[in-house]
Parts: C-alpha cells; sequence; structure tokens
C-alpha cells in the first residue's frame, strides 16, 4: 500500500493537468465567440467614449491624459484581438476530417489558453472605460491674439506706449479720448504685435470692464484665463476669490489690459498685485476720461489724439476701397473733402467711409459731402452707429447742470473757440448757476466744469487758449438736442446774408439762436418775430434792422460780443426780460441811454471801443450785479479825447468818478471791472470799501502827479494793470487787514491780501524803480513788464523776506519787455516750481537769471529771447546752463 500511494498521486496530477489541456483544446470555438463578442462590445465602449471626446474637443476642450490612454488601449488590444482570431479560425479549419479533434493539439491549446487570458483583459479593459469626465479646458495660451482691423496713423501713439511698457517705473499707463478716437483699437495692435511678440510677460489678460466697474465681472474674466480650479472658485466670497487670484498672479510677470474704464476699479479688490518696478507686472488701461487715469493711480496718461488730415484720408480711402475711388476721376479729390469733415475722428471715418462704398458718382459724392457739412446726423450710420458711441460721455456726466452746460456750447459754430471766462458768464446770465448766490463761487463752479468736460474729452482746449468742441462732438450734441430736447433749445443760422425766407422763419420756434454773418439784416424783407427766444448770440454782422429787438418779450440773454456794430438799434430798452447784455468788442462809441429802462439786467459787459455812458443809466439798472468794462492797452490819447462835449455824458477814458459814484449807489453790485482813468477817480475808489470789496480787474491808467502808489487791500482782486504813468517811481502793498492790524503773508492762507491776484501788467512807466512788492502776492501766475526804462532790479532787496513766503512759487508766466536798464530778476536763486514761459526782449544788461539746478524743473517749457543775449548769460556752472539750453528759442 505504501508503493500505491506515490503512484496514485502522480497519476491525479497527470489527469488533472491533462483535463486543463483538454478544454482549451475542446472549447476552441467557444472561447474565440467569447473574445470576439467581448472585443465587440468595448470597441461600442471605445466608440461612445470617442464621441464624447470629440464633442468636447469641439468646444475647445482637451481630453484626459486617462482617457486618451485608454482610447490608444483600446486600438492595440483590437489588433492584438484580431490576431488570436485570425489564428483561432484557421486553426479550427484544420480539424481531421470527420473528428472534432485537432490536427496540432499543442498549437490548438496555445490558442485556446491566449484566447482565454485576452478575454480577461478585454474585459477589464471594458470595465475601465466607464468614464465620468472625458476632457479638461485647455490650457490658455500666455496672450490672447484678438481681431483687428488695419490700423493707420498709430504707429507713433503705439511707439510711445510700448516705450512705457518697456520702463519699469512705470506700473499704471492711462489711454484716455474722446469716444471713437482709437483707443481700443491701439491696446489690441499694442497686445498683438508687442505683447505677443516680445514675451516678456508670462500672462497678458484682457477684461472689458465698462460701467458699472463690477469687482465680481472683473474677477471671473480673470479666473477663466488663470485657469483657477473650481474647488477653489465655487461658492467663494469675494475677498477668497480676490486673494485665489492674487496668489496666482503674485508669482508671474503680468500685463492687465483693462479696457473701456468709467471709474475707478479697485485693483486689491480684484486680487490684483499693485504694479512696480520689482514685479515687473502692468496694467494698461483705456478710458474717455484724464480723471479716471488719476482716479486708477496711472504713472503715465496718455491723450490719444484724433488722426491728422493725411492720415485720416487715408483711413477714410482705404474703407471706401480702390474699387469706388477709381471709379471717376473726380471721386480721389471728393473723397479727401468728405474726410476732412470728420475732422480726424477714426470711428465717423470708418462709418462714412463704409457708407460711401460703391457710390461711383461724383454727384453721389456732392450730395453726401453736402448732407455731412449741414445735415450730418442723418447721413447714413452717423446716428445708428457714431452718435450712440459719443452719447455715452453724455450719459456719464454727472449731473443735469453740466450735461446743459456742455450742450450749450453747440450753439456756436464750428470751430469756434470761446474764452473760458466768457462762456462761463454765459451760463450764468442764463441761470445755469443760480445755486451759487456768490459770481466768484459760479465762476469757480464753471472753471470745474469746463476741466471736466476737458478730462472727459467732451471740450477741447483751443489753440491759443479757450475751449471749442470737436465738430462730430459738436454734431453729437445737436443730435442730442434734437432727439430728446425736439429742436427747439438751439437753432444755429449761419452767413444769415444768405438765408433762404422759409429758414429765416424757422427763428421764432428757436429758444436759444446764434447769428452771423459777414454783411447785416437789413436786406431781410419778412418781419422778425421771437415769441420764444431765451438767448441771442451775434456775431460779426455789422448793422442790425431798426426794430430788431421789438419783438422779443422773453429774452434772457443778448450777446453783440465781436458784432461790428457801431449804434445800438432803437427798441433795445423794449427788453424787459433781459438779464445779461454783452457789448464788448463792438465799434460802440456811446452807451444808449434808452438802457436805462431794464430795469431786470443783472450782468453788463462792455469793452474796447466804447467812450460815453450817459449819467444815471447805470444808477437805473437797480438789479444789476456784474458790471465789468475794459480799455485794451493799443488805445491811443486821440481816442480820449472824444470830440463829443456833452453834461450828461460820463467820459470813460478821461474821468470816470461820476460812473464810480454811480455803481457804488447800486444795491445788488458785487463784481467790478473797471480802469482808472485819473487821480480823482483812483481817490474815490479809494474811499470806498464796497468798491474795493467789489473790484475784480483795475486798470490804473495815467495817475498824474503819483509818484508813489500805495495799493490798498483788494481781497477779490484778479488781475492788475498800471499804464502810462510817467510819474511813478515806487508802489507799496498795504499790510494792514480789515482790524488795522500788520499782516505778513507767508503762505497761501485765503483770506490773506492779494490772494486772488493772479496777473500783474506793468507798462511804460519809465520811472519805476521796481516792483518788490510782487514778494506779497502769492497766487501770482503772469507778470508782464514793457517798457520800464528805469528798472534796474525786478524783486530788489528782500533781505528781510524769510525764504518760506515762496516768492514767485506758482508764478507761471514772466515776460519782460525793453526794460534797458534790467540788471536783476532776483538777488537770489529762485526755486520756480509752476514756471512755464520765460520770455526777456530787449533787456541787453540782464547778464544773470535767478535759476539754479533746482529751478522750474517739472514746468519749464520755453526760454525765449535774442541769440546774443542768451550767448552772453552768466551761469553759476555750466551744469545749469545745460540744464536750460534745451528749452532755449529765439
Amino acid at each position: 500500500m505504501d508503493c500505491v500511494s506515490p503512484i496514485l498521486d502522480v497519476v491525479t496530477r497527470v489527469w488533472d493537468c491533462t483535463a486543463k489541456h483538454a478544454v482549451y483544446i475542446r472549447d476552441l470555438q467557444e472561447n474565440m465567440d467569447s473574445l470576439r463578442n467581448a472585443m465587440q462590445e468595448l470597441k461600442n465602449a471605445y466608440q461612445d467614449v470617442k464621441g464624447r471626446v470629440e464633442l468636447e474637443e469641439q468646444r475647445q476642450m482637451r481630453r484626459t491624459n486617462e482617457v486618451g490612454g485608454w482610447l490608444d488601449s483600446v486600438l492595440a488590444m483590437e489588433l492584438e484581438v484580431n490576431e488570436i482570431l485570425e489564428k483561432g479560425d484557421q486553426e479550427i479549419q484544420k480539424k481531421c476530417p470527420g473528428t472534432c479533434c485537432p490536427r496540432n493539439c499543442r498549437s490548438s491549446y496555445k490558442l485556446g489558453k491566449k484566447a482565454s487570458k485576452k478575454l480577461g483583459a478585454v474585459t477589464e479593459l471594458r470595465n475601465q472605460g466607464r468614464f465620468g469626465v472625458v476632457a479638461d479646458r485647455l490650457p490658455q495660451a500666455p496672450v490672447d491674439e484678438r481681431p483687428m482691423e488695419k490700423t493707420v496713423g498709430l504707429d507713433l501713439m503705439f511707439t510711445e506706449v510700448c516705450r512705457c511698457i518697456q520702463d519699469e517705473e512705470l506700473g499704471i499707463i492711462g489711454l484716455y479720448g474722446m469716444g471713437g478716437a482709437g483707443k481700443t483699437t491701439l491696446m489690441t495692435k499694442v497686445n498683438n504685435e508687442f505683447i505677443r511678440a516680445s514675451k516678456i510677460f508670462e500672462i497678458a489678460i484682457w477684461v472689458v470692464v465698462s460701467r458699472p466697474a463690477r469687482v465680481e465681472k472683473v474677477q471671473e474674466v480673470i479666473r477663466n484665463k488663470l485657469d483657477i480650479p473650481e474647488d477653489r472658485w465655487r461658492n467663494r466670497t469675494e475677498d477668497e476669490k480676490a486673494v485665489a487670484i492674487f496668489n496666482v498672479l503674485k508669482a508671474q510677470r503680468f500685463v492687465m489690459l483693462l479696457d473701456d474704464v468709467w471709474e475707478r476699479l479697485h485693483l486689491q479688490k480684484v486680487g490684483v498685485p499693485s504694479p512696480n518696478s520689482q514685479n515687473k507686472s502692468k496694467v494698461i488701461l483705456t478710458t474717455r476720461s484724464l480723471d479716471v487715469c488719476r482716479d486708477m493711480e496711472a504713472q503715465k496718461s496718455i491723450k490719444v489724439e484724433c488722426l491728422t488730415e493725411e492720415e485720416a484720408i487715408n483711413l477714410f480711402k482705404e474703407k471706401v476701397g480702390e474699387t469706388t475711388l477709381n471709379s471717376h476721376p473726380d471721386i480721389p479729390q471728393l473723397a479727401e473733402t468728405a474726410a476732412k469733415e470728420c475732422k480726424g475722428l477714426p470711428l465717423a471715418l470708418i462709418t462714412i467711409g463704409r457708407a460711401m462704398i460703391g457710390k461711383s458718382t461724383p454727384q453721389e459724392w456732392e450730395r453726401a459731402i453736402l448732407m455731412l457739412q449741414t445735415y450730418l446726423s442723418k447721413f447714413s450710420g452717423m446716428g445708428d452707429h457714431v452718435f450712440p458711441v459719443l452719447k455715452f460721455s453724455y450719459d456719464n456726466l454727472p449731473n443735469d447742470t453740466i450735461k446743459t452746460c456742455f450742450l450749450y456750447l453747440a450753439i456756436f459754430p464750428e470751430d469756434h473757440v470761446i474764452s473760458d471766462q466768457d462762456l462761463i458768464f454765459l451760463w450764468i446770465g442764463e441761470g445755469f448757476l443760480d445755486e451759487f448766490v456768490s459770481i466768484d463761487d459760479a465762476l469757480n463752479q464753471g472753471h470745474h466744469i469746463i476741466e471736466h468736460l476737458k478730462t472727459v474729452c467732451l471740450f477741447e482746449k483751443g489753440q491759443f487758449g479757450g475751449v471749442k468742441m470737436h465738430d462730430v462732438i459738436r454734431d453729437m450734441a445737436l443730435w442730442l438736442d434734437s432727439e430728446y430736447r425736439g429742436n427747439k433749445n438751439i437753432i444755429l443760422a449761419e452767413e444769415v446774408d444768405t438765408m433762404e425766407v422759409h429758414q429765416v422763419s424757422k427763428w421764432k420756434e428757436a429758444h436759444r439762436l446764434h447769428l452771423s454773418s459777414t454783411s447785416s439784416l437789413e436786406e431781410l424783407t419778412i418781419p422778425l418775430s421771437f415769441p420764444n427766444l431765451l438767448t441771442l448770440i451775434v456775431g460779426h454782422l455789422e448793422t442790425l434792422p431798426s426794430g430788431f429787438f421789438h419783438f422779443m418779450p422773453v429774452i434772457k440773454v443778448l450777446d453783440l460780443s465781436n458784432a461790428r456794430i457801431t449804434k445800438l438799434p432803437t427798441g433795445i430798452g423794449k427788453l424787459v426780460s433781459l438779464q445779461y447784455l454783452n457789448l464788448s468788442n463792438t465799434d460802440l462809441r456811446e452807451l444808449s441811454a434808452e438802457l436805462a429802462t431794464l430795469k431786470r439786467l443783472r450782468y453788463l459787459l462792455l469793452e474796447s471801443s466804447l467812450q460815453i455812458i450817459f449819467k444815471e443809466v447805470i444808477s437805473h439798472l437797480s438789479m444789476l450785479r456784474l458790471f465789468s468794462f475794459r480799455i485794451p492797452y493799443s488805445f491811443s490819447e486821440e481816442e480820449a479825447n472824444y470830440s463829443r462835449k456833452d453834461d450828461k455824458a460820463i467820459y470813460l477814458r478821461k474821468d470816470n468818478k461820476a460812473l464810480l459814484e454811480e455803481l457804488e449807489g447800486l444795491e445788488h453790485i458785487n463784481w467790478v471791472s473797471l480802469p482808472i482813468v485819473d487821480a480823482l477817480s483812483f481817490q474815490k475808489l479809494l474811499n470806498s470799501q464796497k468798491l474795493l470789496n467789489a473790484m475784480r480787474d483795475l486798470d490804473l491808467w495815467n495817475l498824474e502827479g503819483i509818484s508813489r502808489l500805495q495799493l490798498p487791500r483788494i481781497k477779490h482782486l484778479r488781475s492788475l494793470n498800471i499804464y502810462r504813468c510817467g510819474e511813478l517811481q515806487d508802489i507799496k502793498v498795504n499790510l494792514e487787514n480789515e482790524r488795522g492790524r500788520r499782516e505778513f503773508v507767508a503762505g497761501y492762507i485765503p483770506n490773506s491780501i492779494f490772494y486772488n491776484l493772479l496777473s500783474v501788467n506793468v507798462r511804460q512807466l519809465p520811472k519805476l524803480l521796481d516792483l518788490t512788492w510782487l514778494i506779497y502776492i502769492p497766487s501770482l501766475e503772469r507778470l508782464i513788464v514793457q517798457r520800464c526804462e528805469s528798472m534796474e532790479e525786478v524783486i530788489g532787496d528782500a533781505s528781510g523776506v524769510p525764504e518760506n513766503l515762496g516768492i514767485f512759487s506758482r508764478l507761471k508766466i514772466l515776460y519782460l519787455s525793453f526794460v534797458p536798464n534790467l540788471r536783476s530778476i532776483s538777488r537770489r536763486a529762485l526755486p520756480f516750481p509752476s514756471l512755464e514761459t520765460l520770455i526777456m526782449r530787449k533787456c541787453p544788461n540782464l547778464r544773470k537769471l535767478p535759476l539754479d539746478s533746482n529751478s522750474a524743473r517739472n514746468s519749464l517749457k520755453t526760454i525765449n529771447g535774442e541769440s546774443e543775449w542768451w550767448q552772453g548769460l552768466q551761469w553759476e556752472d555750466e551744469t545749469i546752463q545745460l540744464t536750460f539750453t534745451p528749452y532755449f528759442h529765439n
């Protein structure tokens, strides 16, 4: 028995092994079928997963590595399975005839075993193919190229912006300008051509901010660009999202491109690290307002100007296209004329250029140009595409007062420039600033409004000062007036003598009317009636017809400044509702006694040729608040000797003591600008505290017999001009305050002596020795000295004056002319922190300027004088000379 057991054990094992091998051979067909079915199921799952992946990839997603590997494994598995199935089918076909036994048991065994194992692998791979997520978001490109048409006229601006980006000291850069000027186009060009090409930033993020500047909206755009995971974002607070953004951006050199910013966006609340020279990151923003650049703390603000005339023509022709331009020989020249009407505004050029595509006859172009010149709002695309874009700037003005003041400037013709003060006085006369009791406060508010309208690019600075409107902005304002105010606020009538009768008849509908002509209204044969007229502004008319003022029952503002009239037509006294009258810069010699009936008149402005006001005219204007009369410096002595002799007349250029008395008697007068033309009149002024308090602009003429002038305390004085006082040698100021105490000004205290005095002009004072008294004028901005032959110093001995007095600290313009003996402006160098313009003419003995290396460091723009004078100047050292030489022009 002991020998049998081992034998049986061996036999059993052999039998088991043989039985298993026999199964692989016996069930080969079944295994092959099972493998084929399992592979088909795997292929079906493959197609499902592949379909899902392709759909996600169409959505700019990227298949996950796991899914990609699985799909590759299925394809590899299919090749392996197909090979097994092909060999298995061949082996089955090789069975012995009439039996189920294979010819080659060893081969069948191997195939059966391999099929059985592969079946398990296929089943496992099929189980692995159940995916919840098949694709992830594609990683963001560092800089996204943005769609952009070919640009015209941006090369210089593009170069400047790129230079600023490369300046490591500039972290935040602002691009500002009027709507449609090309700010977004410029920033797109910077993004596509500089930021992408230079690769100096690891990531660039473009955000359209718009209004309101919502932190959450900006954060979402940044998060999408940074690929912040969903689990770090969903259901998080604004502060937590800011931290998530900050932690990503602080480790990268980024550039944030913020487009269309209307108000301050708090970058810290968004999570954007402050760009600086250490992290070398940047924030670039576009806005319509310089104030927004300041609020965003931009270290550099660049105004995006309209195109030059040549650039505008090139852009316009590009949009029109060569086919249209070549359709007739006259069209290229007509296209240039049409382009000029857009005044360089890219948005208008593009819109109008596209509208002219296909216009192939000169007649079509001529009709289009006429429409551009007269009814721009009716031109195709302007009311739909251009004006609504510009209107956003208007809609975002802070209040209705500023909106009204903006629209008001459109009453003037194209390219008309008006001084800030003249415009503000009109606003005051209209009642736009009635919330201010004081004229000074209203004037300050007016300056604030003008500055605001400049910063948002709705007003422009004139070439020589003053303000104007861009022509397309003006047309937008007229469109607003027509669309939203029924076209009754402003009606413009230019070249009156060429207007048709039916046009003149429309004047009766106007509330505000501007008339301009080089001729007169005398040729009009229809009666003029203005039942609704509140404002009439007349420019350059030579005459006004008799009875012109008879039918203006509600008029409040009459501005005849710049009209070339020599007398007022009868009937002006019928304007009983009139509150504002401007007769400046006319050829009037006499002020009609009929004006005495204007009992509601509050503002009266006179200037230039006027020589006579009849007595008791001013005293009858019981509501008068403002009286301004100025004599031009150029008037001759002959003009003062007016030939007419009348006991009832006040001769303004010889003796205006009687005028001062009438002004003093007015209850409401609180603003006076007036020349004092003789010593008696000056004494009258000195004896009237009321007139001194009201004086704003004072001209002193021909003060005969006065060698020493003691200037009284004139708290609100803005400008002082002293002319033709042949005996005057010395000028002093009264340093006593209103309580009789001596006051030494050592700062910019608003109530200090002459704090409001901004301009001093002295001319033809041949014996005047110096102007040392100016050290007590803390706010002086402009000083003009001409033909003062005896003057050797501007500022004489000021040794007892402390340095913190700030002499000339606000001076912007210093103009010295025909001062032949002048040797010194100041005995010590002055900082001149505000000085912009220094002009020296015919001052041959001035060999040294009061300048050192710290003078006018950030303000100076130009030094003007003769080349010989400049070359002969003496300097403390060569460095100072080299510092100021680039500013010199002869």
